[in-house]
């Protein structure tokens, strides 16, 4: 059985300036994308939703202010419950395609923002993946 005093001593020191210095946060750019539709589902609601994201897209790259934090927050709420809908029948698609423009900032922006408002934690939407393997 070693002592506290051995213990301390083999043990390996970090210097006080070792810590990594905190990266200075960059601002947020939109860059507008191109949208274009592969497969438009037979009805207009998925032709209207592809024309209205592009509408946003274009609009906000002009001003910040390009919708209403209610109409954000409108579409936002909406997306969530028909993503939810398609993965409980089976679709295995993400809610972005690959190669769109989108931060991880802002991937993960958004994340913390679900998350904070339906009033879960990180560790319970782990807990969820771990129980449902989603």
């Amino acid at each position: 059985m070693s002592s506290r005093k051995a213990a301390t001593a083999k043990a390996v020191r970090r210097p006080a300036s070792s810590a990594k210095p905190k990266a200075a946060l960059k601002p947020i750019t939109v860059k507008p994308i191109a949208v274009k539709p592969k497969a438009v589902a037979g009805n207009g609601v998925s032709a209207d939703a592809i024309r209205l994201a592009a509408e946003i897209e274009q609009a906000f790259a002009k001003s910040d202010d390009a919708i209403s934090v209610e109409a954000m927050q409108a579409l936002m709420g909406t997306l969530c419950r028909v993503y939810a809908v398609q993965v409980e029948n089976g679709a295995k698609h993400t809610p972005i395609p690959e190669g769109q423009i989108v931060s991880p900032t802002g991937v993960m922006l958004t994340a913390s923002g679900l998350l904070r408002a339906a009033n879960l934690a990180v560790f319970e939407l782990g807990m969820w993946q771990s129980w449902t393997g989603k």
